[in-house]
């Protein structure tokens, strides 16, 4: 049986490629001054776009996870794929019709959906063919949705020049379109329970993860999960207010040129994908919720310096050390679920934990900071105040942390008992 079991490699290289086309929403800006100077929409306008994206994201990636859980990800990706490529085709269709609800029915409504449930399904089925290097695996992964941007951008910007927006959402479409549902063909589950051979749990992090697999409604019901969810929101709500506000705030703060600044977006997109890698790797040595605390811990003294650096070299690193502390949140935060839950509904449990997030902090925070901005003229009152926030929220890593090692003593100590009493009696 276990050599017919399909590579786990190449299911890992294609969740990669999954990742990347999803992760590509985030070079939405490269279309916004295009279509300001061709079509008679606001920037506004332009921009609610992505916001509906997100929205949507968030909701893809709740339907995915539970339709996942149920029949596998294999057909769920296929779905995404064929709604990507709609979603690109429609978006076309509009521009060059100069339909704004057709664009946000297509890039926000269709795409939206499509990649929060492709996102969700490489990470769910990664987690369980990888519980020997469960981080890792987890932030190679993600870190593809963090360079799909950087990928994408200087393509899209070309083809843009050379055959307009239309058809550069044309090409796209095909493209996504192609390399999810071939990609969806090699994603499967392993059989319930599977492990490497020869692999046995030796680290205090592997040791920490459950041998139980909560259901959906058993994980939400937990207090657990919504601490886990709490870190989330308060990683990403910190990191996507400076992200959403990188190039302004350099322009204002350091007197960058707007060269300039759009040059360090795409550092901090870098810094973005390599902090999902580094931080889940790292967290399969010290553990999830001594990053957690590192993240955290590391942002207080960022956030409370940033609004006094008023040098560029200085106030760059302060930007990609929040952008590398932003990506590593997403990328140890599955690990984090799959260890408290188990990976049997890892799809669903993490979906809900990325739909409210994605409702509660990614959405609201950038327009909540850009408020701040043209209500004070200054963005170091917003800055200042996420800094006290991070502070405050210190001692969450903590708890769950303590969390995690009661629920693994007390699983091991049923275990042995367990053992204890199924073991022969001596006469």
């Amino acid at each position: 049986m276990r050599d017919k079991l399909p590579n786990r490699w190449i299911i890992a290289a294609a969740a990669i490629a999954v990742q990347m086309c999803c992760g590509a929403i985030y070079g939405w800006s490269v279309f916004v001054k295009p279509l300001a100077a061709s079509e008679p929409w606001t920037l506004v306008q332009i921009s609610a776009t992505f916001t509906i994206s997100l929205a949507f994201i968030g909701i893809g990636a709740l339907v995915g996870g539970l339709w996942q859980d149920r029949i596998g990800p294999r057909v769920v990706m296929s779905v995404a794929g064929v709604m990507y490529g709609i979603g690109f085709l429609l978006s076309s269709f509009a521009v060059s019709h100069h339909s704004l609800t057709g664009l946000y029915a297509g890039y926000g409504l269709f795409a939206g959906l499509a990649i929060g449930m492709a996102y969700i399904c490489p990470v769910a089925t990664v987690t369980k063919w990888f519980p020997d290097r469960r981080g890792l695996m987890i932030g190679g992964t993600v870190m593809g949705y963090g360079a799909g941007a950087v990928v994408m951008g200087p393509i899209a910007a070309r083809l843009i020049i050379r055959s307009g927006v239309p058809a550069t959402f044309q090409i796209f479409g095909l493209a996504y379109f192609l390399t999810i549902v071939a990609s969806a063909q090699l994603h499967i589950n392993p059989p319930l329970g599977w492990r490497p051979a020869g692999w046995v749990p030796r680290t205090a992090v592997s040791k920490l993860a459950t041998r139980v697999n909560y259901t959906v409604a058993q994980a939400i019901r937990s207090w657990q999960f919504w601490l886990l969810w709490l870190l989330l929101v308060l990683n990403t709500s910190a990191g996507i207010m400076i992200i959403s506000q990188a190039s302004p705030l350099a322009q204002q703060q350091v007197g960058m040129s707007v060269i300039e600044a759009s040059a360090l977006v795409a550092v901090v997109a870098i810094f973005n994908g390599v902090g999902r890698l580094a931080w889940a790797w790292i967290s399969d040595f010290i553990g999830r919720a001594q990053v957690y605390f590192a993240l955290f811990a590391i942002q207080v003294c960022v956030f409370f310096a940033l609004p006094r650096l008023h040098d560029p070299l200085p106030f760059e690193a302060a930007v990609c050390t929040i952008a590398l502390c932003y990506g590593g949140g997403f990328s140890v935060l599955p690990t984090f679920a799959a260890d408290f839950f188990g990976t049997r509904y890892m799809g669903g449990i993490y979906g809900w934990i990325c739909m409210a997030t994605w409702l509660v902090a990614a959405i609201p925070s950038p327009m909540l900071i850009a408020h701040v901005r043209e209500t004070t003229g200054t963005y170091e009152s917003a800055i200042t105040a996420i800094g006290f926030v991070m502070l405050l929220s210190l001692p969450l890593p903590i708890l769950a942390g303590r969390a995690a090692s009661r629920a693994a003593s007390a699983q091991s100590a049923s275990h042995q008992a367990f053992e204890s009493a199924s073991a022969p009696v001596r006469k």
